[in-house]
This record gives C-alpha cells, sequence and structure tokens, in this order.
C-alpha cells in the first residue's frame, strides 16, 4: 500500500512541505468517515512561491530536447502502470469510487498522457507568404507560460490529467490546486507521478488549500497566463470572468444536463443498459451524465418496466466491495442537496417510481417520472443517482425537450436508423453528442467541450495543443520594402 502521510503535503519548488497556513485539512473516506491524511494547507504566499517556481522551472523545460519531454512524459505512464493497484485503492478510498471506476479513470488517465507524450514533437510552426516581394511570414508555436489547473473531485486523477499533461507536454509550467474533498487522487498523487518521471523541480506545483484561505489569489496571481477549471457552472462563470479581468486565458469545462433519447425504434434492452450506465455510474457524479431520459411514446411503458427492473438490481453500498454499483457521494453537501432536489420535484408533480434511501453519503437510486420539462428536476444538474424520465411522441418534440436546458455538454440517441440519430444528434445544442453509445465518452484525440453554460474552449489532440500554446509572427524581410516617407 502506498503511504498516504507522504501524499499530504504541497508539492511547492520540487520539495515535500507543509503550507505556511495555520489551518489544517482533514481528508477522510466519505463511505465510513476514516481519517486518510491531514494538510496544513497553502496560504497566499505559498501560492506565490509555487507560481514562481512553475515560471523558473520553465525556462529549464525550454532547454530539455523534445525527444526527452516525450520520455519524461511517458514515465509517467509507466509509473502509474507499476502503483495502479495502490492509485485504484486511492480512488476507492478518497472517492467513494468503486474499483470498476478506477479502472476506468486510470485507463483515461494513461491515454490521456500518452498523446500529452507527443505534443513536445509537434510544436510546429508554418512559413506563410507575404503580400511584399522580398519578405517572408514565420509563425511559431511557443509555450503559453503557466497554467494554473483547478480541478473537481468526482473524477479527480483523470480531469487533473487532463489540463496537466496536455500543458506540460506543450512545454508549460503548471500549478495545480485539487478540490478539497480530493487533495491527493486529483493533487498530490499527480505530483509524485510526475516527479518520479523526471520532469525539472518546480515545474509542477501542487498546492491544496481552501478558498476561504486564499480568495482569488490563485487566478488572479500576475504569473499565469491561462486559468482551465473544471466544475460547477456557477464558480465557473466566476472564475471565467476574473480571468478575463486579469488578461487570462480561461478554459471551462462546467455541468450538464444530458438528454438520452430513445426512439421507438431503438434495441430496447440495449437503451436500457446504456441509459442506467450513462446515469448511475460513479454515482451519477459525471457531468456527462444523463439526468433525462426521453422516451418514444410508443415504447414508454416497456423501457419504463425494464428500466425500474434494471436500476432495482444496483446494490448501493461500500464501494471496496466489487459487488458495488454505487457507492457513496463526496460529502454531506451534496446528498443534502439530491434530497432537496427530490423532494422539489415531487412537490411539482413528479412521481417517484423509485425513491432510494438516503443514509449519510450513501444515496440509493431514485426514478422520476410525471416530469415536464419546466421541472427544476429537468433543469438542475442532478450530481447523483437521481433521474428524471420524460416522454415525446415526435423527433421535433425530443430535439425541443433536449435543448431547453442552458447546458449544453453530452448527450445519447438510440435508433435503430444510424443516420437518422445523426441529423437529430446535429440539431441537439450541445458539445458532444453520442449515437447508440452513453453519454459518458472522453477520448484523448477528440475535441472535448461543451455550448452554452457547459463551458469555454475544447480539449483533447490538437485542441488541448491549441489551447496550451500560443503562436508568435515574426516576418522577415530580405530586401528592402519601399516606404512613403
Amino acid at each position: 500500500m502506498m503511504d498516504y502521510s507522504k501524499l499530504g503535503q504541497q508539492f511547492i519548488g520540487g520539495e515535500w512541505r507543509d503550507g505556511r497556513s495555520a489551518t489544517r485539512m482533514v481528508d477522510i473516506n466519505p463511505y465510513n468517515d476514516e481519517v486518510i491524511t491531514e494538510f496544513q494547507i497553502a496560504n497566499v504566499d505559498d501560492i506565490d512561491d509555487a507560481y514562481k517556481a512553475a515560471q523558473q522551472a520553465k525556462l529549464a523545460w525550454d532547454q530539455v530536447n523534445p525527444y526527452q519531454k516525450r520520455d519524461i512524459l511517458e514515465n509517467a505512464v509507466k509509473y502509474i502502470e507499476a502503483h495502479e493497484s495502490e492509485i485504484s485503492s486511492i480512488i476507492v478510498q478518497e472517492l467513494g469510487g468503486t474499483y470498476l471506476k478506477a479502472a476506468f479513470e486510470i485507463g483515461l488517465v494513461k491515454n490521456m498522457i500518452k498523446e500529452a507524450a507527443t505534443f513536445p514533437l509537434r510544436m510546429e510552426g508554418k512559413i506563410l507568404p507575404s503580400t511584399e516581394n522580398g519578405k517572408e511570414n514565420r509563425l511559431y508555436r511557443f509555450p503559453a507560460g503557466v497554467v494554473g489547473v483547478i480541478s473537481p473531485f468526482n473524477f479527480p486523477f483523470f480531469l487533473s490529467m487532463k489540463s496537466v499533461a496536455p500543458a506540460l507536454g506543450a512545454g508549460n509550467g503548471v500549478v495545480l490546486k485539487p478540490h478539497e474533498d480530493s487533495p491527493i487522487t486529483g493533487g498530490t498523487l499527480i505530483g509524485k507521478i510526475f516527479e518520479e518521471a523526471g520532469i525539472p523541480k518546480g515545474l509542477l506545483n501542487i498546492v491544496v488549500t481552501d478558498i476561504k484561505e486564499i480568495g482569488d489569489a490563485f487566478v488572479e496571481h500576475p504569473i499565469p497566463r491561462i486559468i482551465s477549471f473544471t466544475g460547477s457552472t456557477k464558480v465557473g462563470s466566476y472564475i471565467g470572468q476574473l480571468a478575463v479581468k486579469n488578461f487570462k486565458k480561461p478554459l471551462l469545462e462546467l455541468g450538464g444536463n444530458s438528454a438520452f433519447i430513445i426512439m421507438d425504434d431503438a434495441d430496447l434492452d440495449y437503451a436500457v443498459q446504456a441509459a442506467t450506465f450513462s446515469r448511475f455510474t460513479h454515482q451519477g457524479q459525471i457531468c456527462m451524465s444523463a439526468n433525462r431520459i426521453l422516451v418514444q411514446k410508443t415504447i414508454y411503458e416497456d423501457f419504463v418496466d425494464k428500466f425500474k427492473e434494471k436500476v432495482l438490481t444496483l446494490t448501493t453500498g461500500d464501494p471496496s466491495d466489487p459487488q458495488t454499483i454505487i457507492g457513496p457521494v463526496i460529502n454531506h453537501r451534496q446528498a443534502d442537496t439530491l434530497e432537496k432536489l427530490i423532494a422539489q420535484g415531487i412537490e411539482e408533480g413528479a412521481v417517484p417510481l423509485v425513491k432510494g434511501k438516503i443514509s449519510g453519503r450513501l444515496v440509493e437510486p431514485t426514478i422520476l417520472v410525471n416530469v415536464k420539462p419546466e421541472m427544476t428536476v429537468a433543469q438542475e444538474e442532478l450530481f447523483g443517482p437521481v433521474v428524471c424520465i420524460i416522454p415525446f411522441e415526435t423527433e421535433e418534440e425530443a430535439i425541443n425537450i433536449a435543448n431547453d436546458t442552458r447546458f449544453g455538454l453530452s448527450g445519447a440517441i438510440h435508433t435503430s436508423n444510424v443516420e437518422r440519430g445523426v441529423e437529430m444528434a446535429k440539431k441537439v445544442q450541445t458539445g458532444m453528442i453520442h449515437v447508440n453509445d452513453v453519454t459518458i465518452n472522453d477520448e484523448p484525440i477528440v475535441a472535448f467541450g461543451g455550448e452554452k453554460q457547459s463551458g469555454l474552449g475544447r480539449l483533447n489532440g490538437s485542441w488541448s495543443l491549441d489551447e496550451f500554446t500560443t503562436m508568435k509572427w515574426i516576418s522577415v524581410n530580405y530586401g528592402q520594402r519601399q516606404l512613403p516617407y
């Protein structure tokens, strides 16, 4: 087993040390309340140290041969592979994730780092023609500088790495602030991995802290050029505005309210299985989860019966038990929010086909039917094992319901007519949507991001390379330009 206490410190300037704040943060197991470790949290001076260390170390990273950079990033994958069981254990204990979820997340992380490892060899520029005789225009690709990353609690290992690895691969220094509920999995574990991989000291810094301690200092600091945030739309809106106010580029991956559309010609058994996975994986704590299942009326009753039967087989409990499908939500605040949303939904007229018990952080599945698109439960992101089922009659109605939300992240359409599904998908206002698949998809070379209030920017593959670099125009005049005076 990995010694968690060794990951209970700040990682700043290549050194493991306590933060300077007088406040201690206790990292607990959300299933049984056991203390995993404690942190002396970072204060504003620690944030300053971290950004300065990243800025200085970037100069050393600039001098490393691109092929050596690639090898260092590939070393990170080797380290993960050598410690996969220990990392799985951290995910189970700190996040309440099941071992199935841990394997899924670790696989995503490895693929993301492998893609980022190609970035040092893809920093090519261009030579473009000029309107002036005897002149050429050169475009050079450079790292943006230093990137600040703020990650969430739900898939923190992956969603931290989704920005950290590409930013490093593109030549930047990085400061990462993980969520206070996932400081190891989303933070210090990643520092340990890249330390062992061989990056220059100070290139990646991990600051574990609380907003009450640092306020806006992480975003407002003058050094970072990019702030990459993954989390709620409300917080993302604030961070985006703060970043732009300080002339930094915001990358925002925010909330979702994905529609899972089932047409009457779909494979019903497969649709039930895919809808169940899309809603209940990791307790529904995924921004791409299916919040609303839209079912064509001619198959509505059949689907509801099969879906209920399937959901009632899902076991809720200890995430370390291989039989468990649904573990605890991350904290009491999330459980309380879900309880209030369910109660509000019922008050507004929704009917609980299945109403799971809520015991502390353990939230059993709830299925709400008789849901109208305007109800709160259909408009808000349900970040837990709660799902709405809404009937529709026509394609047009399904698309209108799917679009009746301020979010636009993911979605799915099930039909035996693939091209019909694609044409419908084009009309749904979302950054990503999947025909005959689940709503939860992320691949290392495919553009990932949302529309409307689900975010700004695109990550993965060449899109991440573009986001974490900048283009500089250098022109060369080989002759003498004719000037008017």
